[in-house]
């Protein structure tokens, strides 16, 4: 027993084999960005089809999170992650012998729903090891995992063989080698009953904090929206505005995420409104900078307006959280959290699909790009404008 006891992961180790875990389920979730053109061009499908494989996902992500994110409460962390693990690689396999559309949408529906499984897991795992640490991590792995499976792909693609292939084999390893660090991890709770009850999805608004969320979702659906839409369609605007390589239509999702994960580690300790005036105001000024650089077919300056979107990114979402969650009791967290996760998830993917239909039926890339950003900056100044209205209405 002492034995093997002693091949068990400290929970330092643990820590990090979290972390990483969720990392790689975010890099194999936007390892396809840099693809879509590559799909498009081999499968001859239109702007409409690659918004809605890549918003079928969100949708993935949604169901399984609702569905899910509760039942390591109750069957124990590992064999949530181990089966999570497994889903995973499937879909990877899946994307590497993909022969169509119909092939994505599958890989991209098992992807979705192995990451909203992971996510819960993963997350409260890490806060059992160590809350503070856990919370850290929990806000700057994912923008780390979505901004690097973007690169990661536009590289391969760029300077290797097997393009459409190469990327989700090695994924497919990094995973298979974090699936046994996950055999060898130590639970982290105890399994209890309910587990089949925990699978019936909980949402509620109670009343002392819907003031808070009505506040705050704005901001949430235009952030996440941001998100979706440079995820789908971003690779190809740039190609639109510029002839230039893949790796430059990669560093889209790197810009974002790795600049939105900053955003949230230097003001982790920042007042709630504070964060959030910060991520309204580089929201509205990243796509002011956006709308005009796609206008005038400046590259620099897109990534500019799109480095301050990340930074939109990271705080109004962080900001976000730190207004609502304090308020609410603690048996009320899973369910409130769970309505937040419907407007990220919604945000993330039905604009994206619209934006889809409007570059094919009314007007082109760029134009949607333009309108896109106005929408953005719109939801962004009601957000502010709620955010001001409450402020006046606020105590003392």
């Amino acid at each position: 027993m002492n034995n093997a006891g002693q091949r068990r992961l400290s929970p330092d180790v643990s820590l990090f084999l979290l972390a990483s875990i969720l990392v790689s389920f975010l890099a194999a979730s936007a390892a396809p960005t840099p693809l879509y053109g590559i799909y498009q061009a081999r499968w001859h499908f239109s702007p409409i089809t690659t918004t809605v494989v890549f918003a079928i996902y969100a949708a993935a992500v949604l169901a399984s999170l609702l569905t899910f994110g509760k039942l390591s409460d109750h069957v124990g962390r590992r064999p949530v992650l181990l089966v999570a693990t497994a889903v995973q690689m499937i879909a990877l396999v899946i994307f590497i012998f993909a022969n169509g559309v119909p092939t994505l949408l599958a890989a991209r529906v098992e992807q979705g729903l192995a990451a909203g499984a992971a996510t819960g897991a993963v997350g409260a795992a890490m806060l059992d090891i160590n809350r503070s640490r856990g919370t850290l991590a929990n806000s700057i792995a994912p923008g780390i995992g979505t901004g690097s499976g973007a690169l990661l792909s536009a590289l391969l693609i760029q300077f290797l063989p097997a393009p459409t292939r190469l990327v989700y084999a090695v994924l497919l390893v990094i995973l298979l080698i974090q699936g046994v660090g996950v055999v060898l991890m130590p639970e982290t709770v105890t399994p209890m009953k309910g587990a089949l009850q925990s699978l019936r999805p909980e949402i509620k608004l109670p009343r002392a904090v819907r003031g808070p969320v009505l506040v705050v979702l704005p901001v949430v659906f235009a952030v996440w929206a941001l998100a979706g839409f440079f995820g789908a369609l971003g690779p190809a605007l740039v190609r639109a505005l510029m002839n230039t390589s893949i790796v430059v239509a990669g560093l889209l999702l790197f810009v974002i995420g790795i600049v939105g994960s900053i955003t949230v580690l230097l003001l982790r300790n920042a007042a709630a409104r504070t964060v959030m005036l910060t991520g309204i105001t580089a929201l509205i000024l990243g796509m002011i900078i956006t709308l005009v650089s796609v206008m005038i077919e400046s590259i620099p300056g897109f990534f500019i307006g799109l480095a301050l979107g990340g930074v939109g990114f990271g705080a109004g979402f962080q900001g976000s959280l730190k207004t609502v969650m304090p308020a609410v009791e603690a048996h009320e967290r899973a369910s409130v959290l769970s309505l937040l996760y419907i407007v990220c998830y919604v945000g993330f993917g039905l604009p994206t699909v619209i934006a889809g239909f409007l570059v094919v039926y009314a007007g082109g890339l760029p134009r949607t790009a333009n309108e896109y950003s106005v929408a953005i900056i719109l939801l962004a100044l009601v957000a502010l404008f709620g955010l001001r209205r409450a402020s006046k209405k606020a105590p003392g």
